[in-house]
């Protein structure tokens, strides 16, 4: 039942690169963080077993996946929108998106390498966070082929008709980041900041 549920209010369904680390530090400025996201897994390795379950197939307790969150973004998160969509149904989904060429390039020159090089990065955390990306969106999400670039663009496609589908318009945000505040306030029914949307997780920041 929803009223027994705790946790996320807010669930980000968009792909890793699509201006999830903006949304993150907007959704903490309105008052919906902490937000989970990617970083918060390299910050926190106490985290990692539970997605290493996960990847693994396993079942999980979501409310403790989530213990201290409020909403989620990004990668590995997003691999589960549907499950967290049916486990939190009171809470809102967000689709970021990004003209799709601009968004394999991306990727192409920051997630592709970090979790394909999991076997020589430096840090035992980094090496086993990398490993666990690396089969939750290399292998699960685009079927071990996210270097064809025209079938990783297909499966990008794909979900967001599949997002579209199946979460109710009132439920649902499309979202690019270029936007700014308004869409997303309006949304939340939050008041808009009088100052400017966050733009951050430029490449060259992207975790080595």
């Amino acid at each position: 039942m929803s009223e027994n549920r705790v946790g996320l209010k807010i669930i980000g369904a968009g792909f890793g690169r699509t201006g999830t680390h903006a949304l993150k530090r907007a959704l903490e400025r309105l008052g919906f963080g902490p937000c989970h996201h990617m970083f918060e897994i390299r910050d926190n390795p106490e985290q990692l077993p539970a997605w290493e379950a996960l990847a693994r197939g396993e079942a999980v307790d979501w409310n403790s996946v989530f213990k201290g969150y409020n909403s989620q973004v990004d990668w590995p998160g997003a691999r589960y929108w549907r499950q967290l969509s049916e486990y939190y149904p009171d809470a809102k989904v967000i689709l970021t998106v990004r003209p799709e060429i601009c968004w394999y390039e991306s990727v192409e020159a920051t997630i592709y390498p970090f979790i394909t090089g999991f076997k020589t990065h430096r840090s035992d955390n980094l090496r086993k966070l990398a490993a666990m990306a690396f089969e939750t969106i290399v292998q699960q999400v685009f079927q071990g082929r996210l270097s064809d670039r025209a079938y990783a663009i297909d499966v990008y496609r794909r979900h967001f008709l599949e997002v579209q589908s199946a979460i109710p318009s009132e439920r649902l945000l499309i979202f690019s980041v270029s936007q700014g505040w308004e869409p997303l306030c309006n949304f939340l029914n939050v008041a808009t900041p009088d100052e400017p949307f966050p733009h951050t997780n430029q490449r060259t920041i992207f975790p080595r």
